[in-house]
């Protein structure tokens, strides 16, 4: 089935109005009032993937609606700088943004969880959480507070631990290292001497390339190899512990949420679901080609030592205890993830990490 036919249909199926599933599409939409929306990303147009979720979400809306409910979509610095986006739909310059939530954890540490924190769940346990876990309803609940409405809107996947220019062997080496680093990663690394810096996507290349920054990590290799990183920096190295399932968001102005017939809403909140699923594929099918062409290059990957993974790790632990002992509704989050993570990798351990284990093994062998 074609996924924008899929999505128009159940898009008007879920609006919950009498008699709809008897109505044509056109029919409908004639009888829902004409509205347009901007929304402003926090991220470039080059970057066709993560900026690329937006545009999707945006024309299976346009297409649903057979045009009436219109999204334009706007990049980093079109209308505000990527950085503010969620203060943009906050403040009602525009409607909704597309962003990652954790780019505001330093107004409220809640912001954090709606995207990743270090050492939190993966991809499909975002999913499963938000979805069926309460992830939605407890990330609302915050958001409700900021003015702002959330939908999830994309997730890159595990991603890569960054570009450095020097190989990191020991935590003595990261003694002093200025480094791009979104979100809380960047307070926790910080503990461990690394000076963090938290730039848009847009300005980290010039930032690297002028040494005002030691290293760098993004989101994978199709975007690193598109934003050129490995052109200002040798050593590649995984995984990017602090963003093992990172979640987009659009958020949404809470009263112009409010205020959207039931229909759009239903439409909307499809249309995300889908740009969701849609991203990831996209990532999981560009991904393998691109790092083979980083290392053709001359990218030299490297794993985190176990020394610093295992560093990591307790300062993160160290870092929550602190922020729950202050911040109730991060608290609050914060437990249900970790509940949730607790049975979610008790059961991955039998099915997919014994599966994929295998798999792993065959490919090594030259099987596949």
């Amino acid at each position: 089935m074609d996924r924008r036919s899929f999505i128009k249909k159940a898009g008007l199926a879920g609006a919950g109005a009498a008699g709809a599933a008897a109505l044509a599409t056109p029919a409908i939409a004639q009888s829902l009032p004409k509205i347009t929306w901007r929304c402003t990303s926090s991220f470039p147009k080059a970057l066709d993937t993560i900026f690329g979720a937006a545009e999707t979400m945006a024309q299976f809306v346009n297409e649903a609606t057979e045009g009436n409910f219109e999204i334009q979509v706007f990049a980093a610095g079109e209308i505000v700088p990527g950085l503010q986006a969620a203060d943009a739909a906050a403040s009602g310059t525009v409607e909704l943004c597309h962003t990652a939530s954790y780019y505001y954890w330093g107004k409220d540490p809640s912001y954090a969880l709606g995207t990743a924190i270090p050492f939190g769940l993966n991809y499909r346990q975002q999913n499963a959480w938000f979805y069926y876990g309460g992830g939605n309803d407890l990330m609302n609940e915050f958001y409700a507070t900021q003015g702002l409405y959330g939908l999830i809107c994309g997730n890159t996947g595990a991603q890569m631990g960054g570009w450095f220019r020097k190989e990191i062997k020991t935590l003595a080496d990261l003694d002093g290292l200025k480094m791009r680093i979104g979100g809380m990663g960047g307070k926790i690394i910080e503990k461990l001497g690394v000076v963090p810096q938290q730039i848009a996507g847009g300005d980290i290349y010039p930032a690297l390339e002028k040494g005002t920054i030691d290293a760098t990590e993004w989101v994978g290799p199709y975007d690193d190899l598109k934003l050129g990183f490995n052109k200002v920096a040798k050593y590649y190295y995984y995984p990017g512990w602090w963003e093992g399932g990172p979640v987009l968001h659009a958020l949404v102005n809470k009263e112009k949420w409010e205020g959207l017939p039931s229909a759009y809403q239903a439409i909307l909140d499809a249309a995300c679901r889908s740009a969701n699923a849609d991203m990831m594929a996209s990532y999981d099918y560009k991904n393998p080609a691109a790092i083979r062409q980083l290392v053709a290059e001359g990218a030299e990957l490297r794993p985190f030592s176990q020394e610093i993974l295992e560093a990591c790790y307790e300062a993160s632990m160290e870092t929550y205890d602190e922020i729950n002992a202050q911040n109730a509704m991060f608290k609050k989050i914060y437990d249900s993830q970790l509940a949730f993570k607790k049975d979610a990798y008790l059961w991955a351990q039998l099915t997919e990490y014994t599966f994929d284990t295998f798999m792993m093994r065959q490919q090594r062998a030259g099987k596949l």
